[in-house]
């Protein structure tokens, strides 16, 4: 339980709360270490974006796309920090 109330949807090991229009509260217990954690932002032309990042050398895991349309992927720095970026699917 988080805020008060139960998660908002469980995908696997995840946990989600919404808590604005386009704005979730993911808790995922699969932590590689301590103190680590990943940030995952919501974002539209998601391919676009890597490519971008991929123009200054910045990788990323393959992109995954969920049952319920959205696609997700995970970019690493040097440091074993993550970052995630997901896009929902067109309305």
């Amino acid at each position: 339980m988080f805020f008060g109330r139960p998660a908002d949807e469980v995908m696997g090991e995840e946990h989600l709360w919404q808590v604005g229009e386009n704005a979730w509260v993911v808790v995922d217990q699969r932590g590689e270490r301590v103190g680590g954690a990943t940030i995952t932002l919501g974002v539209t032309g998601l391919d676009d974006i890597l490519g971008r990042l991929a123009g200054h050398g910045v990788v990323h895991e393959p992109v995954e796309t969920y049952g319920n349309g959205v696609r997700h992927v995970v970019v690493l720095d040097p440091d074993g920090n993550s970052l995630s970026l997901a896009e929902a699917p067109a309305r």
